[in-house]
């Protein structure tokens, strides 16, 4: 039986680095909400300018799929950042999940 004293520290998820992972995820994520949104109106302008009968749901299509590889150009470091802070978070989370389950193991 181990007491206290012996248990070792379990080695808890950094909450800055929680934080940091939600900042670089809502960033992006909101880029890329604000780059389809511009997309649409663009897109959706023209068509009115133009005065072909398309709906407003169709230039929203044509947005979305324009603005899918277009973010992965230009937000190529928010992504890489919310990539690899929620990597890091994510080994954190694991290693605090391997340890209780070792502890838990060890009863």
């Amino acid at each position: 039986m181990t007491t206290p004293a012996q248990t070792p520290q379990p080695p808890a998820p950094d909450p800055a680095l929680r934080a940091k992972a939600r900042r670089a995820m809502i960033k992006y994520g909101a880029a890329r909400l604000v780059l389809f949104l511009v997309l649409t109106a663009v897109i959706h302008a023209i068509v009115l300018v133009v005065g072909a009968p398309v709906m407003l749901l169709a230039s929203a299509l044509m947005a979305l799929f324009v603005a899918l590889p277009l973010s992965m150009l230009l937000f190529t470091n928010w992504r890489v950042e919310a990539t690899e802070s929620l990597a890091l978070y994510s080994q954190q989370r694991k290693a605090h999940k391997q340890w209780v389950q070792a502890e838990l193991a060890g009863r």
